[in-house]
């Protein structure tokens, strides 16, 4: 096996990718080179032509980069959609978070916020629309605590000594870290269900194997997986 399928990718898929990677492997014959990240920077990385043949982002950055052709059109399938949850660390008491108010105070309360990239990341962006619509962004900015992707922010949280932090990224991210539980998903209220998509990117040299990593991805088969990792079942 000398040949690799490159992928970049959101964070959101990294428990899953990493979960069937020597399926894959063994399937298509190649070695998987893997980097997960924010969104926004994984896109960027594509454009500026870093090693690359699937790409899994969400479904409208997807879009955008098929109409641009740098995916295959018609490569694209959905894995499903991933919410956006609350975490605390293991072992400490879990806040109530199921209304704006509740959301609030526990925001409040914590001596320390982590989340991801407020600019790159798909969670920290809405995490800071969810901050200014509970009218606390300019209170608790000396308590943020920002990471390049949800994965690192979650793994940064695990590590702190202090059992009063709190973090907030996609419920996929907070699953696959150990030391780290989630508390629940955001209030209705700022819901937010990202549908992750991935597709062949146009330059792929193996573009075969590539689609057929794509398949085993979203398979009915590992749908259970998918669900187990934090994915809504597709409808």
């Amino acid at each position: 096996m000398s040949r690799f399928i490159h992928l970049l990718s959101g964070g959101a898929a990294q428990g899953l990718v990493n979960a069937l990677k020597p399926s894959i492997e063994t399937a298509t014959n190649t070695l998987l080179s893997n980097t997960f990240g924010a969104v926004g920077l994984m896109k960027q990385k594509l454009i500026d032509g870093a090693p690359c043949d699937v790409v899994i982002l969400t479904a409208a950055l997807i879009e955008q980069l098929t109409a641009s052709g740098h995916v295959v059109a018609g490569s694209a399938r959905n894995l499903g959609p991933v919410k956006t949850g609350v975490a605390v660390k293991h072992g400490t008491p879990h806040p109530h978070v199921e209304t704006a108010e509740q959301l609030k105070a526990a925001m409040l309360a914590a001596t320390g916020i982590y989340f991801p990239d407020p600019q790159l990341a798909t969670a920290g962006i809405h995490f800071m629309k969810v901050l200014n619509g509970l009218g606390i962004a300019e209170t608790v900015t000396s308590k943020l605590r920002p990471y390049p992707n949800g994965n690192t922010a979650m793994n940064a949280m695990a590590a702190c000594d202090d059992p009063h932090v709190i973090g907030c990224t996609q419920v996929t991210e907070i699953l696959i870290t150990e030391g780290v539980d989630l508390v629940a998903n955001l209030p209705l209220e700022f819901e937010l269900a990202t549908m992750y998509t991935a597709g062949v990117r146009s330059t792929s040299t193996c573009k075969v194997e590539a689609q057929a990593m794509i398949d085993i991805l979203t398979s009915p088969e590992q749908a259970a997986l998918r669900a187990k990792g934090g994915f809504l079942p597709l409808t």
